[in-house]
């Protein structure tokens, strides 16, 4: 449960023993609390834009700043919103029974508000009276005079049992464990059972102990992620990140985490030295940088290639290391909105490059080993893929995902890993990665490339994950693989394959 504690000024009342005796209000109800709080109101707005389609994290800096709402109430927001889309799953069954109807009886827009309330009950350590009575007020405001009873009847329904109890009711009629899981963590099950299946298949559970271990998968995707800043080499060092606020990373010589605050406000991030970067997303790509790759002739520069570069995170630590080592670096991106991102990002490195150094430019992927083979002594493959590493990120991601979109990725996934090889030269290695576990988007995908081909070798990883680190990290799996996961090592849930062309 979050340690929220805050009430807007409409919901406080006076403490202790100078408090007021309960008075019987002289009103009539359709005269009482017409008007919502700022907080409260500003997350609805999030709520509903993102039920039609828009994405959270790009929607709420907005409405935040529209609606003038900032300090503790943007924070206050922030939680609401976030919570009340991220645990929809969970609340939506405990509504269901607290309203005596299916949700699809329910108005969208007052099921919005209802899941505001539950989440703030539930969820959150508002006062069970303060969270009825302010979320009756934004359902008076929002979604009608006759509505807000319904709202009003609901929560009140709600606030009569504890979490646990509620939980307790809605699975009970659940015999499936996975299915009470769905439940109680807020998964879609299919999500569910690829992670649980992704945790066998990747070596990092026993059939025995599985169970648990997808239970702390996904309740760590129920935590928001801490802000992982890197410190681009030769650009920016992570003291100078430590000495604006932020801690050294966990695991990359190269990370730093903001426990708080706007990451825009470091100078470093302004100026585009560093960047937000997760840990993970950081580790995969020294990797990359660790294997040795003998040089075509003495002293001859390297040539890298990052196919998939969009939005420019890996780009831009490659670039930096390319920079430092007199290699070269290809940014490849088949969206033209996606590539200006890599060029915004890669600014302030591309004004130290030489003439031809650093190049961003827009092509499909496929294409590029048949258009230059044999050319580039490192290829970043970041694939395209479900995402379901990182699902903490974005609170509505693991609703719009669907099963079907896996075969598709997957056709993709393929396509690319066979075009980095091609593009690659003998003795050069190819780094393939997604930020999701799902077996068939990661080591199947390898290993239906590399079995149809005599010219590649799969690397173990792990000693250059290691060397990245410079430092031993647990549980990277039982290789040649590499995965990374968020409730073991606090990175988003990272694969890495690293596969050298004979």
């Amino acid at each position: 449960m979050s340690d929220w504690v805050w009430m807007p000024d409409s919901s406080r009342r006076p403490a202790g023993p100078h408090r007021r005796p309960a008075q019987r209000s002289v009103q009539r109800p359709a005269e009482r609390a017409r008007t919502a709080d700022a907080a409260r109101r500003a997350a609805y707005t999030v709520v509903r834009a993102v039920d039609g389609g828009a994405y959270a994290n790009l929607e709420l800096p907005r409405v935040l700043r529209e609606q003038r709402v900032s300090g503790r109430d943007a924070a206050f927001a922030t939680e609401l919103a976030y919570g009340a889309l991220r645990l929809q799953g969970r609340y939506d069954p405990m509504i269901a029974l607290a309203a005596g109807r299916e949700l699809t009886k329910i108005d969208p827009p007052v099921l919005s508000t209802l899941r505001l309330g539950a989440h703030q009950i539930l969820g959150m350590r508002v006062p069970s009276h303060a969270a009825v009575a302010e979320t009756v007020a934004l359902a008076r405001q929002v979604n009608g005079a006759g509505a807000a009873g319904f709202v009003n009847a609901v929560l009140r329904r709600l606030s009569e049992r504890p979490l646990d109890e509620w939980l307790g009711h809605v699975c009970d009629g659940e015999p499936d464990l996975l299915a009470q899981l769905a439940i109680r963590e807020s998964h879609p099950l299919w999500i569910v059972k690829a992670l649980r299946a992704a945790l066998l298949g990747h070596g990092a559970a026993t059939a025995e102990k599985v169970d648990a271990e997808v239970a702390l998968l996904l309740a760590s995707d129920n935590e928001a992620a801490h802000v992982s800043l890197v410190a681009r080499p030769g650009f920016a060092e992570v003291a100078e990140l430590v000495a604006g606020g932020a801690q050294p990373g966990r695991w990359a010589t190269t990370a730093a985490t903001l426990p708080g605050g706007d990451p825009g406000a470091l100078g470093a991030v302004r100026e585009g030295r560093a960047a937000v970067q997760d840990e993970g997303s950081q580790l995969v790509a020294l990797a990359l940088a660790a294997v040795p790759v003998a040089p075509l002739r003495e002293e001859a520069p390297e040539h890298w290639l990052d196919v998939c570069a969009g939005p420019g995170g890996k780009a831009g630590l490659l670039a930096a290391l390319a920079l430092q080592r007199g290699a070269s670096l290809v940014a490849n991106e088949a969206s033209p909105h996606r590539a200006d991102l890599v060029s915004a990002t890669l600014k302030p490195l591309l004004a130290a490059a030489a003439p031809g150094q650093l190049v961003v430019r827009v092509g499909d992927g496929r294409e590029l080993g048949e258009a230059e083979p044999k050319s580039f002594e490192r290829v970043l493959v970041d694939a395209p893929c479900t995402g379901l590493g990182a699902l903490r990120r974005r609170p509505e991601a693991r609703w719009r995902k669907q099963p079907g979109d896996v075969p598709q990725l997957a056709t993709l996934q393929r396509a690319l890993i066979g075009s980095a090889l091609d593009a690659v030269r003998p003795g050069g290695v190819v780094a393939y990665v997604t930020c999701s576990p799902h077996l068939v988007e990661t080591r199947f995908a390898v290993t239906d490339v590399v079995k149809k081909r005599a010219d590649v070798e799969v690397l173990d990883a792990g000693p250059f994950v290691v060397s990245a680190a410079g430092q031993q990290l647990p549980d990277l799996g039982d290789g040649p693989f590499v995965q990374l996961w968020p409730h073991r090592h606090g990175t988003d849930a990272m694969f890495l394959a690293l596969l050298r062309r004979r």
